[in-house]
């Protein structure tokens, strides 16, 4: 038992972790810059820990730079303030992403480039195939790993994690908690749930300092993926902009 808790927290962290530092940090904002090289071992590491939830840097760049112009707007491709529940915000969310993936929609310029865009592995990455493998992968893990059935119920998790992680930062960051600064959006700081997004739930300081590396403000707030930035600077493995050094104000 105690097997499959830890393959589920392990997946659930290193997946979030892809997340926010190469697909949201570095692609959508470059924060911090890096070489070709760690360039494409992120791009890798964040289609491994993503697996059958892989999302590519290209369209999530694009869609996160969309929400930060048109925050909270009917605009907004995944604000919870036009929507019933989580569930018909991230349908609508898949929508508009599978549109700027398959080069379905044309977005505004401003939104476009300076973002990792490996083409020939992305065709591998987000292939049916490429998913199925995964999502076999994680039940077999269950088959021989679970002890009880009841277990199998957190296939869906593994499944879906990407989506499910980015329903939860949309949905409680821009609904629930506490605002520090009047970004004239509906941006909260989600303080109570943060230790599961690792920095995420910052909205609201995230929204006032968009290139800032640290997503906590306050002295009692803490980004856990901050010190892990800082270390790989210090390594030299990437390279902060002096802006994203910036301390909050406030």
């Amino acid at each position: 038992m105690a097997f499959i808790f830890a393959f589920l927290i392990l997946h659930w962290y290193l997946s979030l972790f892809c997340q926010t530092f190469y697909l949201h940090r570095y692609s959508a904002h470059k924060q911090f810059f890096m070489s070709k090289f760690w360039e494409g071992f992120f791009y890798v590491m964040t289609y491994v820990t993503q697996g059958s939830s892989y999302l590519s840097p290209r369209a999530y760049a694009i869609l996160h730079r969309m929400h930060h112009a048109y925050s909270d707007t009917e605009l907004d491709p995944h604000t919870p303030h036009f929507f019933p529940n989580a569930f018909a915000m991230m349908w609508r969310t898949k929508e508009i992403y599978s549109a700027i993936l398959k080069h379905e929609a044309i977005p505004d310029a401003k939104f476009v480039g300076d973002y990792p865009d490996w083409t020939r592995f992305e065709r591998f990455a987000d292939s049916k195939a490429s998913r199925l493998f995964w999502g076999i992968a994680y039940t077999a893990v269950y088959v021989f790993m679970a002890p009880y059935w009841w277990m199998f119920l957190f296939l869906p998790i593994h499944f879906l994690m990407g989506p499910i992680q980015g329903a939860v930062v949309n949905w409680c960051g821009h609904k629930y908690g506490y605002s520090s600064f009047d970004n004239k959006d509906k941006s909260k700081n989600t303080l109570i749930f943060d230790f599961l997004m690792m920095g995420e739930l910052f909205q609201n300081n995230h929204h006032k300092f968009p290139m800032r590396a640290n997503f906590a403000a306050k002295w009692y707030e803490f980004d856990p993926i901050f010190p892990i930035v800082w270390t790989l600077n210090k390594l030299r493995i990437i390279r902060l902009r002096k802006v994203a050094l910036a301390p909050a104000i406030g």
